[in-house]
């Protein structure tokens, strides 16, 4: 069964197909939300509330509107939002970064000097090119999904990616 049609069944009663959709965005969801707040124990949460979110509103889901996963996104988006509201010692979204560590010190030490250089031009870029980025980037999104999610046209997000790496190979050795 692809999405379309386990929203059906949900819409008609069949509650129970949610699982499919969790079972089959669980962990996308889960990576966008810890890489955001890297905080494991509060990305658990905030995925949980995405769902509560998500089951109790698949009802008012229209397809015709967006896709299934650009909703699930806008609702997860939505709870890192009001969660951020909420706790002002939150670690802004800009600071999501993935480094090993390596046998190799001086590879560590480069990887991590990187990172503080990246970190310091995300912070630099304003905010709406700054969740672009991280969407694409780190979420791996498609500029369609990107687009959906945040209310934005395709083209536009696209520029404003094109901005940002303009600046990173402008900035980075």
């Amino acid at each position: 069964m692809n999405d379309a049609e386990i929203i059906a069944a949900i819409q008609v009663g069949d509650t129970e197909q949610f699982g499919l959709l969790y079972d089959a965005y669980f962990q996308r969801i889960f990576a966008y939300i810890f890489y955001r707040t890297r905080n494991r124990a509060v990305a658990e949460d905030l995925v949980s509330t995405t769902f509560f979110k998500a089951v109790n509103g698949i009802g008012k889901f229209d397809s015709r509107k967006g896709t299934f996963s650009a909703w699930l996104y806008r609702i997860a988006r939505n709870t890192l939002y009001d969660h951020g509201r909420r706790k002002a010692n939150v670690v802004p979204i800009e600071y999501a970064e993935n480094v090993s560590s390596g046998d190799n010190p001086d590879k560590t030490v480069a990887d991590r000097r990187l990172v503080e250089e990246v970190r310091a031009i995300l912070a630099d870029l304003p905010s709406g090119q700054r969740e672009i980025v991280s969407m694409r980037a780190w979420d791996g999104l498609s500029y369609t999904e990107i687009a959906e999610i945040l209310g934005k046209s395709e083209g536009s997000c696209k520029m404003a990616f094109h901005r940002a790496s303009i600046k990173f190979r402008t900035l980075l050795p």
